[in-house]
C-alpha cells in the first residue's frame, strides 16, 4: 500500500480549504457584502434563478402619499421577479412599532430587509441585528446611523435643499422677504438634510420668520400655517419638505385669504392626479423636486443579491430635478406614459 509522504495530507487539505474560500462567492452559493468599514459581512443565501426568496419591507408611514407610492413601485417591481415574495409592514409613524416590525420579520426568516425608517436613531439598534445575522439589509429613502446595512439607496436630499434655497433666493424673492419653513419629522435624516441644504444657500436677505412641524403629513401642515399667520401676518414664501404640507400650507393660507399673496415650495413631485407635479401644473405651489420612491431600485438590488448571486453598491443616490409651471406639464406626461 501506498502511503502519502508525511505532510502531504496538510498541504492538500490547505489547498482544498484555499479553493473553497476562493470559490464561496459563486460555487458556495452566498455573496459577501462587507461594510466597507471593518463590519460584518452580510450573507445572502443565494440559490440562483431556482430559488425562492421572502423579503420583508418595513414601511415607516404609509398615511403620507409619498410612501404609499413606494409601497406600489415595490410591488409592481417585484411581480415581475417570479422568485420574489413581498411582505409589507406599515410602522404608522411609530419607532416602537417599526421596531417589532423588524423583529416580526427576522423571527420569519426573511430572506432580506428593505426598511424606509421613520427616525433613524430609533431605527438603527434594529437594522444592525438583521444586518449582523446576515440579512441583506437595504436602507430605502431615509438613513440610519453607521453603516451596517447592505446598501442605502436615495436621493441627495442636502442638494435637494441646496436647489430649494437657491430658487427662493433667485427667483421668488431676489430682493429679500418673509418666509416660514414647515419642516418634516424631526429624527428624520431628510428632514435635517432638506433644511440644512436650503439655509446652505438661501442668503442673508430672505428673512425666515417661523418654522414649523408638519410630520411630513397635509394636516399638520395646514395646522401650522394656520397658527403661524395668525401672528405673522406678513408671508411672502412657505418652504415645506414635502408636498402634502406644501398641499395643507396652501389651504391654511387660503382660508386666510392670503394664497394669491404667498408663493409655495414643496419637494417628492409624484406624477398622480393629488401628487406635486399637479399642484404646480395647477398653480397650488410654485415648484417642487423630484423624489424618487427607490422601489424599482430596491428590487432590482435584491435581484442582484439573491438571484443573480453579486454585489450591489454600498450607496446608490437617486436623481432629482426641478418641476416648475414651465415643465410640470411635460413631466406628467412622460411619467405617466
Amino acid at each position: 500500500m501506498n502511503r502519502p509522504r508525511k505532510g502531504t495530507f496538510d498541504v492538500r487539505r490547505t489547498i482544498t480549504a484555499t479553493a473553497c474560500l476562493m470559490l464561496a462567492v459563486t460555487a458556495c452559493g452566498t455573496t459577501s457584502q462587507n461594510s466597507g468599514k471593518g463590519g460584518p459581512a452580510t450573507q445572502a443565501k443565494c440559490e440562483g434563478p431556482g430559488g425562492k426568496y421572502v423579503i420583508g419591507m418595513s414601511q415607516a408611514n404609509v398615511a403620507e402619499p409619498y410612501r404609499q407610492r413606494m409601497d406600489d413601485d415595490i410591488r409592481a417591481a417585484a411581480a415581475k421577479v417570479p422568485q420574489f415574495e413581498v411582505k409589507f409592514a406599515d410602522a404608522a409613524q411609530d419607532n416602537a412599532k417599526q421596531v417589532s416590525d423588524v423583529e416580526n420579520f427576522l423571527t420569519q426568516q426573511v430572506n432580506l430587509l428593505i426598511i424606509s425608517p421613520n427616525e433613524a436613531t430609533p431605527l438603527t439598534a434594529v437594522v444592525k441585528k438583521a444586518y449582523d445575522k446576515g440579512i441583506p439589509v437595504l436602507v430605502l429613502d431615509r438613513k440610519v446611523d453607521g453603516d451596517s446595512y447592505t446598501s442605502f439607496i436615495g436621493a441627495d436630499n442636502r442638494d435637494i435643499g441646496r436647489q430649494a434655497g437657491k430658487y427662493v433666493a433667485e427667483k421668488l424673492l431676489p430682493g429679500g422677504g418673509k418666509l416660514v419653513e414647515l419642516k418634516g419629522l424631526p429624527g428624520s435624516t431628510p428632514a435635517q438634510e432638506r433644511s440644512e441644504g436650503f439655509h446652505e444657500t438661501l442668503g442673508t436677505k430672505v428673512q425666515v420668520v417661523a418654522t414649523g412641524v408638519g410630520d411630513w403629513l397635509r394636516e399638520k401642515g395646514q395646522q401650522q400655517l394656520d397658527a403661524i399667520l395668525k401672528a405673522n401676518p406678513e408671508v411672502d414664501v412657505v418652504y415645506a419638505h414635502n408636498d402634502p404640507m406644501a398641499e395643507g400650507a396652501y389651504l391654511a393660507a387660503k382660508a386666510a385669504g392670503r394664497e394669491s399673496k404667498i408663493k409655495f415650495i414643496g419637494i417628492d413631485a409624484l406624477p398622480i392626479p393629488s401628487g406635486g407635479v399637479k399642484a404646480v401644473e395647477q398653480g397650488r405651489i410654485s415648484a417642487t423636486f423630484t423624489y424618487p420612491t427607490g422601489g424599482k431600485e430596491a428590487i432590482a438590488a435584491a435581484k442582484t443579491l439573491l438571484v443573480d448571486c453579486k454585489q450591489v453598491e454600498k450607496k446608490q443616490t437617486l436623481p432629482t430635478q426641478l418641476i416648475t409651471k414651465e415643465n410640470a406639464e411635460r413631466v406628467y406626461r412622460e411619467a405617466n406614459g
